[in-house]
């Protein structure tokens, strides 16, 4: 499991370190992490031109003690000073020993590098990069592959926010502990390729972001036993779909049937459409609370305007997700009354609808908006987009590392809620369920899309669910 920390955490660890090491210790550990990372970049160091663009922090001192140990190494390093009063000394002179020099003409220098490494502000930055800053990570970005020092300058690290111009990095080497901002949008397509250099530091066993792998998603899947049964595998009931969408009933049932459910009971107008792809389904005309007996509900895609069915579902007594048109008439009391879990997987538009603010404020505040709604609802939540986060009102909020910008079509949701129901039925928590869902889901989208990418269709990721399956547990 990849883990990230809070500022404050991972300040708190450094000065706790520090106390232990002789002075300048830890930042010729970051340094030199830093400076094997550019070296397999560069793959030839001996002739190569390196610009450092240095800050005033100990983020500039990690870039100078780097480029020291890159000219040593025969590399033409030409540092960019933005506050040269204010400059890392002992970095400075460790560069200029190693035969590096202080750039006289920024631009010049920048446009002729192999590489630059961005050292202008630190994981305690806020805000974006001042206008002279700015106009030299936009050069760097046009001339040069980047390299980013702990994370992409002028993001925020613990809420992954981007408020004014950033750097944008090829790569970040990031010290110590993953930073929440690396994982989340917008910051995280600034960061580039990750690399995690170990510098030593002691963190408290809970994280505050969370981001599984193959590992943690295979732990989770139920698989089934000798004696399993549907109902010991779990049977989940589905609401969807409509006269005027059809297609989001078929989707969400094949996304709980590819996603390991014992048996789906679709309730719905849409049951000539299910049994024709599907003829395994068990349909109810309804009401939900006469169809059947199921461990989960799934609610909400394509149903339109019918929400007496969702009065219906919440006021069983299992796990019920909310998705898409249902989410339109949900109310925090009304959640908050249920004893059961509840799962809402909203997309930007609909956070922003149960947020009552715009859908542009959830997309820059991701984390925030995703916290607030668990909060608000008394639910788990799983804020879909560029990055699928998981949160409760308490506990470490999940990152799904999966997926694909190809993901964005119609339909995908509806399969997502659909597998992600499957797992609820099967007993897995709201949280777990949403976190395993997620990841399936976005496997399968990678492999609909293929290694190159290329338009998929949101049948055919509920198509490569079982693949997605095998590939985790494998």
């Amino acid at each position: 499991m990849r883990t990230a920390y809070s500022v404050e955490t991972v300040r708190a660890a450094e000065r706790e370190l520090m106390a232990r090491l002789p002075e300048g210790a830890l930042m010729q550990r970051a340094a030199a992490g830093l400076a094997v990372a550019c070296t397999e970049l560069l793959g030839r160091v001996y002739g190569s031109r390196v610009v450092l663009l240095v800050g005033s922090g100990d983020n500039g001192g990690d870039a100078l003690y780097a480029g020291a140990r890159l000219a040593r190494r025969g590399a033409g390093v030409a540092a960019v000073l933005l506050s040269p009063e204010r400059a890392h000394q002992g970095g400075l002179g460790a560069l200029r020993a190693a035969g590096g020099r202080v750039s006289d003409e920024a631009s010049r220098d920048i446009a002729r590098a192999d590489l630059v490494v961005d050292g202008i502000v630190g994981i305690g930055g806020r805000g974006g990069l001042r206008p002279e800053a700015a106009r030299l990570a936009r050069a760097a970005w046009e001339s040069a592959p980047v390299v980013a020092v702990d994370l992409p300058s002028g993001v925020d690290a613990d809420s992954g926010e981007v408020r004014g111009e950033a750097v944008r990095a090829d790569a970040t080497v990031t010290f110590g502990a993953y930073k929440p901002g690396l994982l989340i949008d917008p910051a995280r397509e600034r960061a580039g390729a990750l690399r995690l250099v170990d510098i030593g530091l002691t963190l408290p066993g809970d994280a505050g972001m969370e981001a599984l792998q193959h590992a943690d998603v295979a732990e989770l899947l139920p698989r089934p036993v000798p004696e399993s049964d549907k109902y010991r595998r779990g049977v989940v009931g589905v609401v969807a779909g409509s006269a005027r969408y059809p297609g989001a009933a078929v989707l969400a049932v094949a996304g709980a049937l590819r996603g390991g459910a014992g048996a789906v009971r679709y309730v719905g107008p849409a049951a000539d459409a299910v049994l024709a792809r599907f003829p395994e389904t068990l349909v109810h005309a309804g009401p939900p609370d006469k169809a059947g007996r199921v461990q989960a509900w799934v609610i909400g895609p394509g149903i339109g305007e019918e929400s007496d069915a969702l009065e219906d579902v919440l006021a069983s007594e299992v796990p019920v997700l909310v998705d898409a048109d249902g989410l339109r008439f949900l109310t925090p009391r009304r959640v908050a009354e249920r004893t059961a879990a509840t799962l809402l997987t909203p997309h930007a538009g609909e956070a922003a609808a149960l947020l009552g603010c715009g859908r542009e404020d959830v997309e820059a505040a991701r984390l925030t908006s995703v916290r607030e709604l668990a909060a608000r609802y008394g639910a788990t939540v799983l804020l879909k987009g560029s990055t699928t986060l998981i949160a409760e009102a308490d506990g470490p909020v999940r990152v799904n590392p999966t997926g694909t910008s190809w993901l964005a079509t119609a339909g995908s949701g509806d399969v997502l809620s659909g597998v992600t129901g499957s797992l609820l039925a099967a007993g897995l928590t709201a949280r777990d369920a949403g976190s395993a869902g997620a990841y399936l889901h976005g496997l399968a989208a990678r492999r609909a899309a293929g290694p190159a990418g290329a338009p998929i269709l949101a049948s055919e990721v509920a198509g490569h669910l079982a693949d997605a399956w095998r590939e985790v547990t494998d």
